[in-house]
């Protein structure tokens, strides 16, 4: 890098904080830090949604595998995606809006005290803030490991540089400074990708062509879509796994739908962002699948291929907006996640903690979600610099092993408790098939995995956990249901079709549940003084009041 290539990463850096400072001031309570207050155009709402899908381990860890085996890495990475956010853009988008814009949350957990009780809300919403502290880590370690090959600086000085950044703007901004930055960041990835495409274009005329260049050596078995680690069963598995995760399972992308302004636009948000997955990716993928040919890896995972391909074809200038493109990636990333775990934390956890935290105005209610989300980046920079380290091992170790593995029996109860064929399934089947998946991840990955000759291959790694908390989740549902008359109401609440509130929607609420919502009864074990967000028509489970009030202003 010379100065020119610094001058764009500077700034790039001073864009993002300028983003953050003017969202500032679109940010008046938490309703709008989380959700933007349901006022994100589904066009932005949909290229956020994409964007906070992506970080630097495409410029790492898959790039490794694209130089290693080829077109796999997008037939078992971004086509699963985008087709898993196609369906979810029927099942699940509309269904997440209508926990903002009918049962008034902020967070994506906070519905399951009244769908199950407060034990399984409180178990997966730990279990999901402690796996979202790892998989940020992998994050931060993979853009400072590109910071490093390019500048030289240490990988905990790439962490931290990276971190402080994101840090100033979505603490300040919430999902309004995410979504912007990432609409900033979703231009300069397109210049930059263009641009490393074309470069790598006129390189091949030197070996066969754009064509030609697939007959080479060094790319044998390159055009093959499932090869190695990468087969039938891994690609299966992850389909099922990215259907979860990409539509509200990892959270972040739960708050995109969230944001707009009714079902319909959160369904065309889906629609946008599955084809850019679908589209965009084979631009980025086509230099590292070319690049056997035009530089050799130092590392043996090749995730170190694209850093050096870029350095020998780019241009200063050029080779700055490159850098600053993986920047993005992965600053997107990062930032919509921290956004979405200060929500679970100062909507789900916090009330339960503290009864200060169930009296939360919005001013105070506001600072916690911005001291919260500086908390957690703080501990995912701390991860990070653990990340090579042997409990965590490589880069995409940890994002397809520990992430992909462990979020299926994060996302079973939360993703499937919002569709009617599962109503049968209440408290029971959720924590068991939580906790006995989680199981399987431990059983399949160290004891089974030490004892099977060669290990436990990749596919069922990944897949058996999921598998296990499927099957519990719905035989246990059918075995001991537990669909009671308000947890029913929760469901046909989010399953009515129509936008908006909900007013006028006619919904099965329990005589019981009416009787005490109208003497003021209001929550089970609700403080005294305290105010629920109308017009929620279901008490909440297990003795605790739910996160404080939303207040926003009227949409327009």
């Amino acid at each position: 890098m010379n100065g020119l290539d610094w001058a764009v990463l500077i700034g790039y850096f001073a864009v993002m904080v300028g983003i953050g400072v003017w969202s500032h001031k679109r940010v008046d309570n938490v309703s709008d830090f989380f959700t933007a207050g349901g006022k994100m155009p589904w066009w932005l709402s949909g290229i956020s949604h994409h964007m906070s899908g992506y970080s630097a381990v495409m410029f790492t860890g898959y790039a490794g595998i694209a130089y290693t085996y080829g077109v796999t890495s997008f037939v078992t990475w971004s086509f699963p995606i985008a087709l898993g956010i196609a369906i979810g853009s029927r099942l699940f988008a509309p269904r997440i809006n209508r926990l903002r814009s009918r049962l008034h949350v902020a967070s994506p957990l906070e519905y399951l005290k009244n769908r199950y009780d407060l034990r399984t809300q409180q178990a997966l919403a730990w279990s999901g803030m402690l796996l979202k502290i790892v998989d940020v880590g992998a994050k931060w370690a993979a853009i400072a490991t590109l910071l490093s090959v390019f500048t030289g600086v240490s990988l905990n000085q790439g962490i931290l540089i990276t971190g402080a950044v994101t840090a100033v703007y979505c603490t300040i901004g919430g999902l309004w400074a995410d979504a912007l930055t990432e609409l900033g960041q979703f231009v300069i990835q397109l210049l930059a990708g263009i641009a490393m495409f074309v470069a790598v274009v006129l390189e091949l005329g030197d070996h066969g062509g754009f064509l030609g260049a697939w007959d080479q050596p060094e790319l044998k078995g390159h055009g093959e879509p499932l090869v190695g680690p990468y087969g039938t069963v891994f690609l299966l598995a992850f389909l099922f796994i990215k259907l979860f995760e990409y539509n509200g399972g990892m959270l972040n992308q739960a708050q995109r739908y969230m944001a707009t302004r009714d079902a319909r636009e959160a369904a065309r948000s889906a629609r946008l962002s599955a084809v850019l997955w679908l589209v965009w990716p084979l631009v980025l993928f086509f230099p590292m699948w070319m690049s056997p040919l035009l530089v050799e890896s130092q590392k043996a995972d090749g995730s170190d291929s694209y850093a050096l391909m870029t350095e020998q074809l780019l241009p200063h200038g050029l080779l700055g907006l490159v850098i600053v493109g993986f920047f993005s990636h992965t600053m997107a990333m990062c930032s919509s996640d921290a956004n979405a775990i200060a929500a679970v934390f100062t909507r789900d956890v916090a009330p339960v903690l503290s009864a200060r935290a169930r009296a939360w105005g919005e001013r105070s209610g506001l600072v916690a979600a911005r001291v919260t989300t500086v908390v957690f980046l703080g501990l995912s920079m701390a991860v990070a610099t653990q990340v090579d380290s042997p409990t965590f091992k490589d880069i995409i170790t940890v994002v397809i092993k520990w992430v992909a593995g462990l979020m299926g029996p994060i996302a079973i109860p939360m993703m499937l408790g919002l569709l009617r064929p599962f109503r049968r399934s209440g408290p029971t089947a959720a924590l068991t098939s939580w906790g006995l998946g989680l199981v399987a991840f431990w059983l399949v990955n160290y004891p089974v995995n030490w004892a099977v000759e060669g290990g436990v291959p990749l596919e069922y790694q990944v897949s058996i956990p999921l598998a296990v908390s499927l099957v519990l989740y719905v035989v246990i549902g059918f075995v001991k249901p537990e669909d009671t008359e308000e947890r029913v109401a929760v469901i046909e609440r989010v399953n009515t079709d129509g936008d908006g509130d909900g007013d006028g929607v006619e919904v099965a609420v329990p005589a019981a549940v009416k009787e005490r919502w109208v003497s003021g009864a209001g929550w089970v074990g609700a403080p005294t003084g305290f105010s629920p967000p109308p017009p929620l028509p279901v008490p909440s489970l297990g003795g605790f009041a739910p996160g404080p009030p939303l207040r926003s202003s009227p949409r327009p």
